[in-house]
């Protein structure tokens, strides 16, 4: 099912324009510009979803990085290039299917609740999706959350998430180069 941006009640103005630059982002241009839009798309995100922190992480040698962070600022609770570990990770919980992937209040998931005692801050609405290759892989998760429980959390800020997560899928693999191919042709150029 193809999903419509403005199905999902966004102005032309509004996330459009920033998804729209992501999607024009392309391996040509310098992972910087590419992490600057993605910056941008997460601080869009967290406005439009009324969220304290939208973060994007990568799954790497058993930890999760912090790879993009947008905050409310008032509140620093996670920087990029931080790691932790991913077993112990709501990340990995959500990919693994242990935590759902939409929480109104993460205080009525049993499991989720049970996990409030480790964390240095508290954790309300929280919704998270992974980020998956074109091969299959698990490249980690967009997350977000809120420090209380929204009054009227939107389940529909999910199929948000996962749309933004498939179209960073897509830029990650595009900035993945091909390797060359093994056989290539002896061709001889002669000058006509």
């Amino acid at each position: 099912m193809k999903v419509n941006i403005h199905d999902l009640g966004y102005e032309p103005t509004d996330l459009h324009v920033t998804i729209s630059e992501l999607m024009v982002a392309t391996a040509d241009q310098s992972d910087d510009m590419l992490d600057r839009t993605i910056t941008e798309v997460l601080k869009t995100l967290r406005d439009r979803m009324n969220m304290d922190v939208v973060f994007c992480s990568e799954f790497v040698d058993g930890r999760r990085v912090f790879r993009q962070v947008a905050t409310g600022g008032a509140h620093q609770t996670v920087s990029v290039g931080a790691l932790d570990e991913l077993e112990q990770s709501w990340c990995q919980r959500v990919v693994d299917g242990r935590l759902p992937r939409f929480m109104a209040d993460a205080r009525a998931d049993p499991v989720a609740s049970a996990l409030m005692d480790q964390l240095p801050f508290s954790i309300g609405t929280h919704i998270s999706t992974p980020i998956v290759l074109k091969n299959g892989e698990v490249y980690g998760t967009l997350c977000s959350f809120s420090f209380s429980p929204q009054d009227n959390p939107n389940p529909e800020d999910l199929k948000t998430l996962e749309m933004t997560a498939k179209l960073t899928a897509m830029r990650l693999d595009g900035r993945n180069v091909m390797p060359a191919p093994r056989d290539v042709p002896a061709w001889d150029l002669k000058p006509k």
